[in-house]
């Protein structure tokens, strides 16, 4: 299959590892179950807050839009990326591609936004308790979760906008795992400096938006739990402890990945790819592990499969 067209592009190749040989079935495994765990594990999550009344607070419901993101997020690239494993030359419709680009983008953008939406919710539980239950209504709840889907897609418009505009004349291989938005526009015919900029700009204030609110939240989060005794620290620390791991891992996980768009073109491949899978991978275990609500309804719903699995038997 030729990857130089003189007539416009209808199909992209994704090349992926291709290069890896034998060793891409060992990526397909470890892959695949990842993809599962964090299949289970979201899905686990949305389930016992959609049935459980226990779990009607702020936190869960943003736990819940949390999940559904990262599902998305990975469901997006993972399935294709496995599909590209099994197969010599794994190929995308132009469409296609940027529809995968698009939710890509959307999905990264609105679950940092749903982390800023979780970091106000630690600040005002912890900053402001007795005012908690006034502040943080559901109407409040869902505006914040409507904002953040926004935020995603208004960062997400002008770069997938502008791709889709170009015209794309071959090569039509994109190196890397999926329709990465700079692998993309390495195939355009033409001038594509405007492109970087409008990308690297929205990446900029998605990126810088988000993370100045959860700072800031967490700075009046410090200074409060500063003025407080050791027992009011300990559950304070314990209350944002989840939330503050995750978004720890998500943004220097984002900052790896930045670093090595500098570094050669595997290296960059291999660490966005293991960036898409392991915050939505950690997600679930670390609110599952940190906060006891969870964590009992997960060891009471395995004993009671395991009990009628015995009573089937």
């Amino acid at each position: 299959m030729n990857s130089t067209q003189s007539s416009p592009v209808t199909f992209f190749i994704i090349q992926g590892l291709a290069s890896l040989g034998e060793k891409k079935m060992v990526l397909f495994i470890i892959f695949l179950l990842a993809y599962t765990i964090i299949l289970g594990g979201n899905i686990m999550i949305i389930y016992l807050v959609r049935t459980d009344p226990k779990l009607g607070s702020p936190m869960y419901f943003f736990l819940h839009n949390l999940s559904i993101v990262d599902m998305i997020y990975t469901t997006v690239t993972i399935p294709n990326m496995l599909s590209g494993f099994l197969t010599e030359v794994k190929t995308v419709s132009v469409p296609g591609c940027f529809i995968q680009m698009y939710c890509f983008i959307h999905m990264s953008v609105t679950g940092r936004a749903l982390l800023t939406a979780m970091a106000y919710d630690r600040y005002v539980a912890i900053c402001n308790p007795l005012r908690y239950a006034a502040v943080m209504t559901r109407p409040v709840c869902l505006l914040l979760i409507i904002g953040a889907w926004t935020f995603g897609a208004i960062c997400t418009f002008p770069t997938t906008s502008m791709a889709m505009q170009r015209s794309y004349c071959g090569p039509n291989v994109v190196r890397h795992c999926w329709c990465d938005p700079s692998s993309v526009r390495l195939l355009v015919c033409g001038d594509t400096q405007v492109d970087s900029i409008v990308s690297l700009s929205s990446a900029l204030i998605a990126l810088l938006t988000t993370g100045v609110l959860i700072l800031t939240s967490y700075i009046l989060i410090g200074v409060k739990i500063a003025k407080m005794g050791a027992a009011q620290r300990l559950k304070a620390f314990s209350t944002c402890a989840a939330h503050l791991t995750v978004v720890s891992i998500s943004y220097s996980s984002a900052s790896f990945v930045y670093i090595s768009y500098r570094a050669i073109k595997k290296v960059r491949i291999i660490v966005s790819v293991l960036y898409s899978a392991v915050t939505p991978f950690l997600n679930p275990v670390i609110y599952s592990l940190r906060n006891k609500d969870t964590k009992w309804y997960v060891i009471i719903l395995v004993i009671n499969q395991y009990q009628r699995n015995n009573s089937n038997c």
